[in-house]
């Protein structure tokens, strides 16, 4: 009994403010790059077929100097409340979104210059972890350039939106902002393209609405992703010089007449990034 209250407090007792994140490419991913403050890396105990993998995770935070707790899978359900574990959790400090204030700017004059091309993502009020996560997971697969999240009305970067991006969140930067209205208006105004998205046309006054395979990306674009329920607002609508639509494949009943947002991100950026492609063919 004495020896259950002790393994007990060893795993309630966290380090103040941290967070417990969970799944193998989340945990790699966070100790190779060691961009959090690292505290615990727990493994499953066991014998099976994962054991080369849990002695690489070792490694990797002996290196780092990170403690190393093998426990029972059971106590691993615990720690992350019954989530997919795959056998790794990771007692880390919280990442926060990096602040757009010092970051390095790209100058646009080299983009039109034909030298690169650069797009940006810019997400509006993603509240689901599991959608932001996928976004993430899609932008970093495309090249997206930079991620920008409005702070209000966000999730904020747990360790469910790191498992959702398979890991990308620990290794691309996310930026946060307070004014995204005011961030396009001075994107717009340095020469970059400012496009929304749209699931119903019908809905968008005053921008003109296109399908995604009219857009040309003929200079430094930024794509503007809004809420699950709501899209873009329409004070980001303004802010936009065209909104983007995906034409759907059939007549679409009531009620399902929309994809998923980040499913939609994906196709979207899809289409900008195959002219990337093609520009540099």
């Amino acid at each position: 009994a004495g020896k259950g209250k002790e393994r007990k407090g060893l795993f309630l007792e966290r380090t103040k403010g941290s967070e417990i994140l969970f799944g193998v490419a989340p945990c790699w991913l966070a100790l190779a790059q060691a961009r959090r403050a690292l505290f615990r890396l727990f493994l499953k105990q066991s014998s099976g077929s994962g054991r080369p993998l849990r002695a690489e995770f070792a490694l990797q935070a002996a290196a780092r100097g990170v403690p190393v707790l093998h426990v029972p899978g059971r106590e691993l359900d615990t720690l992350c409340r019954g989530r997919p574990h795959q056998g790794v959790c990771l007692e880390a400090a919280p990442l926060p979104f990096k602040s757009l204030r010092g970051a390095e700017e790209p100058r646009v004059g080299d983009a039109e210059s034909g030298s690169r091309q650069l797009l940006w993502l810019v997400l509006e009020h993603i509240q689901d972890p599991m959608n932001l996560g996928a976004l993430l997971r899609s932008a970093y697969f495309m090249g997206v350039d930079r991620v920008v999240a409005s702070h209000r009305n966000s999730c904020p970067l747990t360790p469910i939106v790191s498992k959702a991006s398979a890991g990308a969140m620990e290794v691309f930067d996310v930026y946060g902002t307070d004014d995204v209205q005011g961030f396009l208006k001075a994107k717009s105004a340095e020469g970059w393209e400012v496009v929304g998205t749209v699931s119903r046309p019908g809905q968008v006054e005053d921008v003109p609405v296109i399908s995604c395979s009219e857009f040309r990306w003929d200079k430094p674009v930024i794509v503007v992703i809004g809420s699950e329920g709501e899209g873009i607002s329409l004070e980001t609508q303004l802010q936009c010089q065209r909104m983007l639509a995906i034409p759907p494949g059939r007549e679409l009943h009531p009620g399902i007449d929309s994809l998923n947002v980040s499913v939609a991100a994906g196709i979207l950026l899809h289409s900008i990034c195959s002219q990337k492609r093609k520009h540099g063919d």
